[in-house]
């Protein structure tokens, strides 16, 4: 049997042979699209390829892309586990062709690739194409030998393609293959006409030859392109012969761990094998968005993530799981697909203990939500209902993440049921207010700004590596609002783009040089320098004297002192990377970093919040490093051989055939095209500033290095001289004084309170002189001086202790101008009325709400002059 790994490998090493580019898969997380959240096709990565944004250095490429689909109209999760095919994750097997072959080449290779390669019954395969395609379903005969009969024009539904309302579209032609007529539907069966599982498209060739300007206008391409998909998981199920993907050698072992876990046997129950497929889908989805940096969290894409640990929780409670499980068959994915996808194994540790704490916190939700499911049952019952509103089931889901099945099977077992429609509202008012709230991935696209310059293929030289100055010709000048000039003039700002330039352009979180251009005619300040394509770097100019002019020579010089210090931060920059990694451990990766000349800001995946003995140990190993004054080596050399060196490379960043490793022997090697020191020594020192957590899972620590760190040191010290001036104190004295402060300042503010409290009980005056008798219940409504509600709360403590059968409202004018209300139930009226139920229009009187125990309900309020009107208001509720 042909597993999916060789099927991956023989699909790559295929289309390698004939000429493609192996390119890696990128990340879930798609870089500099703001249009998704994940990536969820093969073609994403080089959708800047396709529009001339972006030129790679080959003409044809081949993947095997990791996707992911949990949204929008791609939304397959309600469906994983119930469907043979449907996934949150999977594999994207394709080849691209940028403006190099077109549909002849594609449909050969195609045909060849699964009847030659993977070794397809040619009679079983059929293809459909475009309904005018007349030049595709011609290649199909040609090619393939296929008669009329086995080629089917389909419309634009099933047959075209397009990236959006404008841009690059075209036909498709899809290729099918018969199951055989044991899964046929019927008679009428057939393609086109049915949507059963007989006739499965296995691969889909997209012919990009049109350019949509606009609804109804198509223009042709100059240079058609290819785009082709074919899932791996579907295309290994035809292949190892079995109708679901869920049966192929990718899955079983994740299905057999969780199996063996819940101790139920796979394939013999409905219910527990849909559980288990559900378990195996999001086991792999859970692993790779964890691998891709995304951490749990209540929005974005941190939420899918949380949403689907949650939904596989879920389905483990259903075949009896109650302690953590998900992070052992997440584990079980690592070892089916680490291989293949090396990030996997380099982040098993850390991404199986995330999983594991998330699994811990949900158990404790889940039990809270099925607590408080149980409490709206029993109101219900004792209200005689038996529908529980859409809203507060949206709420269970939204809140304790149950879904809708939960509720209704928990309320089942009672004859109760939810309303669904209900539900649904809510829910679609959910996605619409998180549709309208989503920026995508919130990365500025400098591309979008000198796209003619890129599309005309204007490059610039970077030499500022070796050179802080150099001379080149103004090849272009851009005004601030995106439009080509010939000239900028002094007050004016805009771009200027050279030949050469010793100017770093902003990327790969490193600010941008500064400097000065002069020239004949003007001179002007660089005030940053951007990266606006791969080879492409705009210099962000105001214009202080004269004026700059197209095609004249310009005088180019960065600014030494700011650049130095950007390399210190730099530097410093992989020397903490590293020394995180040998404190804190192997898990740890950078999650974004910023460096700047004033100081660096770095992001790395940790789950907790680092111990001060772990900041002084990361702090000393940077100085360590700083203190060997090791040289800093930077050499150019080809991918294969840098990771065959042990240079560590940013997951997700994108890498040609050649890179630069920047290395400081023995401490640390890391891809990297920044600039740097020549040794760690001129770093000076290394100074943490702060540590803090900027999501789920992910910590930042800023620090400063150089002047910089000095700078702060003294700030300190002057804070800290200050502190023992003003306290009067020796060096060494000055945190005892401290806490003898705080400590003294703690006894008067309990003393304080205490006061309070026998002030507002009654002590000061006898409160219970206001007590009257309504409706043959005691009823007392007092005003009390009560600076804050636990003063208000003693009060009441008092009052009810000399009370032991009424009903007492309090309320207290804050400071603030707010209002506090409290009122007391003795128990023996609960069957009249309880606290809640009095407090809930009183608390309207004070422009407030509020709520609690029977025997007690507590509000807040911001209308002091409604306080009388609260207290008849509990006077007419008692009175009846």
């Amino acid at each position: 049997m042909m597993t999916a790994n060789e099927i991956r490998a023989k699909f790559l090493d295929f289309f390698a042979a004939q000429g493609h580019q192996k390119v890696a898969s990128s990340p879930l997380i798609p870089r500099e699209d703001p249009t998704l959240l994940f990536t969820n096709a093969g073609m994403v990565q080089f959708k800047k390829v396709f529009l001339g944004q972006d030129k790679p250095g080959y003409k044809r490429a081949t993947t095997s892309q990791k996707c992911l689909r949990v949204g929008g109209k791609h939304n397959d999760l309600e469906n994983v586990g119930r469907t043979a095919r449907h996934h949150t994750f999977f594999e994207m097997l394709g080849n691209f062709s940028f403006g190099d072959y077109f549909k002849e080449d594609a449909i050969r290779f195609a045909w060849t690739f699964l009847t030659e390669v993977i070794g397809l019954d040619k009679s079983r395969l059929y293809a459909t194409v475009y309904l005018d395609d007349d030049e595709a379903h011609g290649l199909w005969k040609k090619i393939a030998g296929l008669t009329d009969d086995r080629i089917f024009r389909l419309g634009e539904k099933d047959n075209f393609w397009s990236m959006g309302d404008t841009g690059p579209c075209g036909p498709c032609s899809e290729i099918m293959f018969d199951r055989g007529e044991e899964v046929s539907c019927g008679p009428d069966c057939g393609i086109g006409t049915c949507d059963c599982d007989r006739y499965l498209e296995i691969w889909n060739l997209v012919f990009m030859q049109y350019d949509q300007i606009a609804p109804g206008n198509r223009v042709a391409l100059p240079r058609p392109s290819i785009d082709t998909g074919m899932g791996l998981e579907r295309i290994a199920a035809v292949v190892q012969g079995v109708h679901s993907n869920f049966d192929i050698d990718l899955f079983k072992a994740i299905i057999a761990s969780a199996a063996t876990i819940a101790g139920v046997a796979y394939g013999h129950n409905d219910e527990h094998d849909t559980a288990l497929r559900v378990i195996a889908d999001h086991s792999r989805s859970v692993a790779f968005l964890l691998a891709d940096g995304v951490m749990p969290s209540n929005e974005g894409r941190g939420y899918v993530l949380r949403r689907l640990i949650r939904r596989a929780l879920r389905f483990g409670k259903l075949i009896g799981l109650s302690d953590p499980f998900l992070y052992k068959t997440a584990g079980t994915v690592v070892d089916v697909m680490g291989d293949a996808f090396p990030e996997l194994l380099a982040g098993r540790e850390f991404m199986e203990r995330v999983v594991r704490e998330e699994e811990e916190r949900f158990g404790v939700t889940l039990d809270k939500g099925l607590v408080i499911l149980a409490e709206e049952l029993d109101r219900l019952g004792e209200a005689g209902e038996a529908v529980i509103s859409g809203q507060f089931a949206f709420k269970l889901y939204d809140t304790y993440g149950f879904p809708l099945d939960i509720v209704n099977d928990v309320a089942g077992k009672r004859g109760m049921a939810a309303d669904e429609d209900g539900y649904r509202a809510c829910m679609a008012e959910q996605k619409a207010r998180a549709k309208k709230a989503w920026k995508g991935s919130g990365e500025t696209d400098p591309a979008v700004l000198f796209l003619e310059l890129l599309e005309s293929g204007m490059k610039s030289r970077f030499v500022g590596y070796d050179a802080l100055t150099g001379a080149s010709r103004v090849n272009a000048l851009v005004s601030a609002e995106g439009q080509a000039v010939e000239r900028l003039v002094a007050g004016e700002t805009g771009y200027m783009v050279c030949a050469v330039t010793p100017f770093y352009g902003e990327s790969g979180g490193q600010s941008g040089d500064v400097g000065l251009v002069s020239t004949l005619t003007g001179d002007a300040a660089v005030i940053g320098a951007i990266k606006a394509g791969p080879d492409l770097t705009a210099h962000h100019i105001e214009v202080k004297k004269g004026e700059i002019l197209l095609d004249q020579e310009a005088e180019l010089a960065v600014d030494p002192a700011v650049r130095a210090a950007t390399a210190r931060n730099h530097t410093a920059t992989h020397l903490l990377h590293k020394a995180l990694k040998n404190v804190l451990g192997s898990h740890v990766n950078q999650a974004g970093s910023l460096v700047t000349p004033d100081r660096l800001r770095f992001d790395f995946t940790h789950i907790a919040a680092m111990t001060p003995d772990e900041l002084a140990r990361v702090e000393d190993e940077v100085n360590a490093a700083i203190l060997l004054d090791a040289p800093v080596v930077t050499e150019v050399m080809g991918i294969d051989a840098a990771r065959a060196k042990g240079a560590t490379a940013l997951f997700g960043e994108k890498y040609g055939d050649e890179v630069r490793v920047v290395e400081v022997p023995g401490v640390t090697m890391e891809f990297c095209g920044g600039t740097h020191l020549r040794a760690t020594g001129q770093a000076g020192s290394f100074l943490i500033l702060s540590e803090s957590g900027v999501a789920a899972g992910t910590r930042r620590i800023e620090a400063a290095t150089g002047l910089n760190a000095l700078r702060h040191v003294r700030e300190m010290r002057g804070e800290y001289d200050e502190g023992l001036k003003t306290l009067k104190a020796k060096p060494g004295e000055l945190v005892p004084r401290v806490k003898k402060l705080f400590d003294d300042i703690r006894a008067l503010g309990k003393e304080k309170e205490q006061l309070a409290g026998k002030l507002a009980s009654g002590q000061g005056r006898d409160l219970m002189a206001g007590l009257e008798e309504v409706g043959g219940v005691k009823l007392l409504c007092a005003r009390v001086d009560a600076p804050n509600v636990k003063a208000l709360r003693e009060a009441m403590d008092d009052l009810r202790s000399k009370l032991p059968s009424g009903v007492i409202a309090l309320a207290a004018e804050q400071e603030d101008g707010k209002v506090s209300l409290i009122v007391a139930v003795s128990k023996d009226l609960h069957a009249r009325f309880t606290a809640p139920v009095l407090i809930k229009d009183a608390a309207a009187s004070v422009g407030g709400s509020g709520g609690g125990r029977p025997d007690m309900a507590q509000a807040g309020g911001t209308n002091p002059a409604g306080i009388d009107e609260a207290f008849a208001k509990v006077k007419a509720a008692v009175a009846g």
